[in-house]
């Protein structure tokens, strides 16, 4: 039996110029019913989390940040995980009121799933974040002193009543996803290798590789280096963990060689440093109980963007989610080649083939040099936030504004201007040589190793 056809449908199947135009609609409508959804995030119901702005953000991130300075054993390692876990936190929390963004559960490796928002139910995103950082942040910083604990309640407290909704079933229903998506990171976070790693920075059971070629304690006699283990922990993006590793130039003190330059390169150019060279070396040290560590700069370089950029909490939540995952997967790899290679620093060097009485302007920290954990994790930030923000992106690095001078070095500490987020990760770059803590090859390994780590975690699936 033929199927009955209206005139209409004749007329328009009559006319063959018709035909690829019908096809094309219909092959549309087909795809457009069979697009995958994203099961993770239901549709949000009343106001979505762009429409909140990203004070509860920043200021979560303000505080981490203060945590990471006063807490005992938060060395750039520990800090760099901190740093992953809260802002994936901050943006888990808020996700399912984002409508065009999708949860990194099943992404990222061993997070096979998270808790779901119930379906048909408002929620206030300011509070599922407040909550989803007050606890992650207890959980990280389980040895964090009193004071500190009290000031996460503090905060708290402060914001639940600040945003809390008209309707209290809506406030605690928010507040209890907050705590569930905290909890079952934390839960995850305890697999990754790191789980209280703030105990552990210096293992007595480790063994110093011994050779003329290999990392020798330096001048702040640590005699076992920090974090030597730390490279075997779980990476959040796969992507990361599968990057080669890159090698060094092999070892030679043959005036001639290439390696040789690398090292009298240091040495040159801590007899000819300026007093703004000077300024952006100590600006960039970042010490761990003097400063929020390195990881921790490219932290707050993104809430500087967010309140520059005057973000909402839903790109806010993002901002932070990529460099906190950015900052941590570069410090796994980073430390990874550091143990692989054990290559020695300027300090030993110098010391050792230019000039036995050599003195470095910064003391070398107590780990392998190669590549440079600065070069290496700025340059991860820079390129997620580079995403989000844009490359032309221009803002004030007032990390350090209110520091005392170090009268050691005879340097203030004034705020540095950038164009881009690139140019800031080139200075921390920089800051290093500077400081004649790291060649020139330990700097440009670690740049360019942080672009492709940082492009992983951008090619996760954001957006729905």
């Amino acid at each position: 039996m033929k199927p009955y056809l209206s005139p209409p449908h004749k007329a328009f199947l009559s006319d063959n110029r018709r035909w690829p135009w019908l096809f094309v609609v219909f092959l549309g409508i087909v795809l457009q019913s069979c697009q995958p959804t994203d099961p993770t995030t239901p549709a949000p119901i009343g106001k979505t989390a762009d429409q909140y702005t990203a004070e509860v953000a920043s200021r979560w991130a303000t505080l981490q940040l203060k945590l990471t300075q006063l807490t005992p054993g938060f060395s750039p390692p520990v800090a760099s995980r901190a740093y992953g876990y809260a802002g994936l936190a901050m943006y888990e929390a808020v996700v399912p009121g984002i409508p065009n963004r999708r949860s990194l559960a099943g992404q990222l490796q061993g997070l096979t799933a998270l808790p779901v928002p119930e379906s048909g139910k408002a929620y206030n995103w300011a509070l599922s974040a407040n909550t989803a950082q007050a606890v992650i942040l207890k959980r990280l910083y389980g040895n964090a002193s009193d004071l500190s604990k009290a000031q996460i309640d503090s905060l708290e407290k402060a914001l639940q009543a600040q945003f809390k909704d008209t309707d209290q079933a809506v406030n605690d229903r928010s507040a209890a996803f907050g705590r569930q998506i905290a909890e079952a990171l934390f839960a995850w976070s305890k697999t990754d290798g790191g789980h209280e790693s703030y105990g552990r920075n210096f293992p007595a059971d480790y063994v110093v590789p011994v050779g003329p070629d290999l990392w020798k304690p330096t001048e702040n006699g640590q005699k076992i280096p920090m974090q030597p283990y730390w490279g075997s922990n779980r990476t959040f993006i796969r992507a990361n963990n599968e990057l080669p590793m890159p090698k060094p130039l092999g070892y030679s003190t043959d005036a001639k060689s290439a390696t040789f330059a690398q090292y009298m390169d240091v040495y040159t150019k801590s007899k000819t440093l300026t007093q703004t060279e000077k300024e952006i070396a100590v600006w960039w040290a970042d010490n761990p109980a003097e400063s929020f560590t390195p990881p921790g700069h490219s932290y707050n370089i993104a809430n500087i963007a967010v309140k520059t950029a005057k973000a909402n909490l839903a790109t806010a939540a993002e901002a932070f989610a990529r460099t906190g995952l950015s900052v941590a997967d570069a410090f796994i790899l980073c430390w990874r080649c550091k143990y692989t290679y054990n290559n020695m620093r300027p300090y030993t060097y110098v010391r050792v083939a230019i000039d036995p009485t050599w003195v470095p302007f910064w003391p070398a920290p107590p780990f392998p040099g190669y590549p440079s954990g600065h070069a290496t994790q700025s340059s991860s930030a820079a390129t997620v936030l580079t995403a989000i923000f844009g490359e032309g992106f221009t803002f004030v690095d007032d990390s350090h504004v209110g520091r005392l001078r170090d009268p050691l070095r005879n340097v203030e500490f004034r705020p540095r201007q950038f164009k881009s987020f690139a140019e800031a990760a080139q200075e921390s770059a920089d800051s290093r040589f500077y400081g004649n803590i790291h060649t020139r090859q330990d700097n440009e390994t670690g740049l360019v190793e942080g672009k492709k780590i940082g492009a992983n975690v951008n090619a996760l699936s954001w957006v729905k």
